[in-house]
Parts: C-alpha cells; structure tokens; sequence
C-alpha cells in the first residue's frame, strides 16, 4: 500500500469488516456464567438477532479482520486499492497498518459511509488495545473545528451518510447498496455483513477481503457522484474518470479477480433523455 508518492494521495477511501471478540465478550457479557469465547459470542448473537432481528455486534466488541483502502488523488482518480496485512489478516498488524499509513500519506481526508458510527470506531478501539499512539487523529488540544474527530470536520473525515441524511436528519434507507445501485453499480452481489461472521469462522478471511475491496470500489463511485452532487466535479469529468476506473479494473482482473467479479455486475450510468 506504500509504494506511492505519499504527495498523490489527497483521499484513503476504505471499508471495514469485523468479527466478534468471543473471550472479551465472555468475560465482560458473561463473566459469572463461565462461558467459553464460543459460547459468549454465540449467546450475544443471539440476544442481538432477538432484541433487533440482526446480530450486528457493536464497534467494542470486535476486531478488525479486514481493512481495504483506495488511494485516491486529489484530482478524484483511483490510485490503488488493496486490504491490509494479507493473506495472514491480523488485526493488530491490519490496525497497525491502517493508522502508520494515514500518516505516511500526509493525514489525507478519510471518505467512508458510516465510518463515524463503526469503521473508525473498531481502528479507534484497536489502537487503544494495542497501544498505539495516533495524537494527530486524537488531537482533542486543537481548537474544537481542527480536531480530526469532530463530526463536521469534512477535511479529516468525510462520511457520505452523514452527507446524504443531513447528518441524521433523515434515514438513509437502503444505504450505500441503494446509492451505489442509483448510478449503475453492483452493490451487495451474494455477500453482506450479516454473513461475515460465519464466513470467518469457516476460515473464509479471503472472500471476506474480496468482499471488502467490493464495498470500496462502490463507495468511491458514491463519492465521486458526491463530488458532483456539492459542485467539485461536473458530470462529464466524473464519467470521464468512471471509464478510466473501469478499464482499470479490467486491466487488473485476471491477477485480481474480484476485480472480474464487480465488473460482472457492472451496470453502465446514463442520465434521464428529458433534462
């Protein structure tokens, strides 16, 4: 993820998949029932899927198995993408990674869609397990604008969903599967992250990392519609660059091929003939 011109890279747009902590959520959950990590993570599972008809387990209860970054440019063009630590997936190397990258790159913008809410919480949460030292995204001395956590700080952070939804103004129903299906794009294709926990325990850590580049690549073709939504691309120079992605892509997808994957599911944009 490295080998870059650190100057080139004005944008880290990325995706997190998690699993469940089994033995910190025996012990902290379930400390007087003498459950084994099994145990304790399957009885959360289940209390979750029965209080909210999903098992989605909260940023402290997990680690991060799968971390994958797009290196964008300033000019919005797709400079790499890759997962982190592969093939061994480790999550305090992947932590580990994630942050000493930002700052090799010069602590450019992060993009995610929901990333406030989970991805940058499970990196904030392994860095504290781990012990890693991130003052300059924990900078809580600057002044409150200029703190790179501060929800409307879109130059550290920007998260589209707090875009779209006016920062929680409204639901953003469907989600970055329905925005990446308005402009053409594959979105959820037979994974989603309901299923990761199962695919990690059968040892499934590569399709779940394939799976995450998936989520990225969707998630850069929302931001550059976002750029043009706020005025920072026009139409033409945002189709311009999809085209350029694609072949990309293609160039890429017989040593990558998730990349063939996604672009078995590729659906071209055109805008309405009326306007």
């Amino acid at each position: 993820m490295f080998e870059n011109n650190s100057s080139d890279v004005a944008y880290l747009i990325f995706d997190v998949e998690a699993v469940g902590d089994g033995e910190l959520i025996s012990k902290v959950k379930y400390s007087a029932d003498n459950l084994s990590p099994e145990e304790g993570l399957q009885r959360f599972r289940d209390e979750l899927i029965e209080k909210t008809g999903k098992d989605v387990l909260p940023p402290t209860f997990v680690l991060p198995i799968s971390v994958a970054v797009a290196k964008v440019s300033k000019d919005f063009r797709l400079i790499d993408l890759a997962v982190l630590d592969e093939p061994e997936y480790r999550p305090a190397v992947i932590a580990k990674g994630f942050w000493a990258g930002w700052r090799h790159y010069g602590r450019p913008t992060l993009v995610t869609f929901n990333g406030r809410g989970y991805d940058v919480p499970v990196l904030e949460y392994a860095a504290f397990r781990y012990g890693f030292s991130i003052p300059d995204w924990f900078n809580l001395s600057a002044p409150a604008y200029e703190q790179a956590r501060n929800r409307y700080n879109r130059k550290a952070h920007f998260d589209m969903m707090d875009m779209f939804s006016n920062f929680g103004a409204t639901r953003i129903t469907g989600g970055l599967n329905l925005l990446a299906n308005l402009i053409g794009k594959p979105g959820k294709s037979g994974i989603d992250g309901s299923q990761v926990q199962d695919m990690y325990l059968n040892g499934k850590a590569k399709e779940i990392n394939d799976y995450c580049k998936c989520d990225v690549l969707d998630t850069y073709f929302v931001f550059l519609r976002s750029q043009v939504l706020m005025g920072k691309l026009s139409l033409e120079e945002e189709q311009e660059i999809v085209a350029e992605t694609k072949t990309w892509l293609e160039e890429r997808q017989e040593s990558q091929p998730v990349f063939a994957h996604y672009l078995s599911q590729w659906g071209d944009w055109s805008p309405p003939g009326d306007v």
